[in-house]
């Protein structure tokens, strides 16, 4: 499908699934729509899966958003306090049309109650309140990681399907096994036009990758990166594993001749449940930083300042609280303050621990690298464990000359199988739909368009 097919079946009000390789034209498709909504007095809601792709699109994370924060999980008693929340309220009352960006880091679990939230606040039984969903990413980036203990006795119950592998969609990392997702029939939009014509020797390799395979010589060209990247380069270095990152990181600040300061992570309540929380902090216990360190935010801040994922450098600390002064990559300036990460059953706090919400960043691993976009990067592939990775990293490279590979094994090079088939399908749905659309009088389509934005207005 072309973008201006896309753009002509998003003007209809349709629910629609945008996806499409790298460099297909996702994002200027979505930003088409946004200033056609704009022209016609129609403000879209644009979010984001997770706050550092919030951070590339301007919005929110559907997660604030909507109101149900860090939960992947709702209860009765959560509900009730997002309905007490008046700017959520107000802004899902008032929306027409939900844009979610990156969908494939949202777990089908979370989508569904978001959608849960959305006929709540919007008193309908609807799929997403009857609200105009645009679901807009790529399946083959890296899936949300999806914990066995997230699933509560006490959440709210909704009829889940079963994936292929027998697996509750419940406990999928992929939104498109959602109950909601099946509710909202979203028509696929699969966009297939190559815009990204700097280096089509990269595409034909990363584009192998998602259909599964790759000729001996895409491998042996994509073998030959294995190469030592320039001495005193500053590129951002990828890897699959936490150590590698943690080891490469103080080794860095090692290097740099400021003083260090260190920050310890302050603790109280139940010991288990702090001891869980450590493990699933991403700051760490004991925190070393220096003038000149390169840092990246590790939690999202409720005024939107950064992200999960925002990159900085750290530039001074405050003679007045001791605390950092961060230079973000995007060109703002702030000083960081610890942030509490707790455990609540209800409104009593079972446990908590405090810590600036910051770690270090030379080095950043290849989950946390989604939705970047990079001149060069120094990738290290030689651990892949799980499916996706070495396509993740890779696409995040803009040129084949931009990539520094230290090393490669045979699991960087596969995707998830459930992917791929599912990939065929909405490749399939995508014809169907194109079709359909173009057998359409141009009358009935432009009919079709004003209906929607009539409907919108009132």
């Amino acid at each position: 499908m072309t973008q201006d097919e896309a753009f002509q079946v998003l003007k209809t009000g349709a629910n629609v699934f945008l996806t499409g390789e790298p460099g297909s034209g996702k994002t200027h498709t979505v930003n088409r729509y946004v200033a056609y909504l704009r022209e016609q007095g129609i403000e879209p809601a644009v979010c984001a899966s997770t706050g550092i792709a919030a951070t590339h699109i301007g919005g929110y994370t559907i997660h604030s958003w909507c109101g149900i924060g860090v939960k992947s999980t709702l209860t009765e008693y959560d509900l009730d306090l997002i309905g007490q929340k008046e700017k959520v309220v107000k802004r899902v009352r008032n929306a027409k049309v939900l844009i979610i960006d990156e969908i494939s880091m949202l777990s089908a679990q979370t989508l569904d109650s978001v959608d849960v939230v959305l006929r709540m606040l919007r008193n309908s039984d609807e799929a997403f309140g009857g609200l105009q969903m645009i679901f807009v990413g790529d399946f083959f980036q890296l899936p949300p990681v999806v914990k066995m203990q997230e699933v509560k006795s006490d959440m709210l119950e909704i009829n889940y399907d079963e994936s292929p592998n027998g697996q509750r969609s419940s406990m999928s990392p992929f939104a498109f096994y959602a109950q909601s997702w099946k509710r909202a029939k979203p028509l696929v939009c699969y966009l297939e036009e190559q815009h990204r014509q700097e280096d089509t020797k990269f595409l034909e390799i990363l584009s192998g990758l998602r259909r599964g395979y790759l000729s001996d010589s895409l491998k042996q060209t994509l073998k030959l990166r294995i190469t030592e990247p320039p001495k005193k380069n500053t590129h951002t270095k990828l890897f699959p594993h936490n150590a590698n990152v943690d080891r490469l990181n103080d080794a860095e600040l090692e290097k740099l001749p400021t003083l260090p300061r260190r920050y310890d992570m302050r603790s109280k309540g139940s010991m288990p449940l702090v001891e869980a929380l450590k493990r699933s902090c991403l700051s760490p216990d004991g925190l070393m930083l220096k003038v000149g360190a390169k840092v990246m935010f590790t939690k999202n801040d409720p005024e939107g300042e950064y992200y999960n994922g925002t990159l900085g450098t750290v530039l001074e600390f405050s003679k007045l609280t001791g605390h950092p002064i961060v230079k973000l990559n995007s060109g703002g300036v702030l000083e960081v303050d610890t942030v509490e990460w707790a455990v609540q059953d209800g409104n009593k706090k079972l446990a908590s621990i405090e810590q600036l919400p910051l770690r270090l960043a030379w080095a950043i691993t290849v989950h946390k690298s989604q939705g970047m976009s990079l001149d060069a990067a120094i990738i290290d592939l030689s651990n892949a464990f799980e499916y996706g990775q070495g396509y993740v990293a890779l696409s995040r490279v803009r040129t084949l000359d931009g990539l520094y590979l230290l090393g490669l094994n045979e699991r960087a090079l596969e995707v998830h199988p459930e992917v791929m088939e599912q990939d065929s399908i909405f490749r399939e749905l995508s014809d169907s739909t194109a079709e359909a659309f173009g057998a359409m009088p141009d009358t009935e389509l432009a009919q079709m368009h004003e209906q929607f934005v009539r409907a919108a207005l009132v």
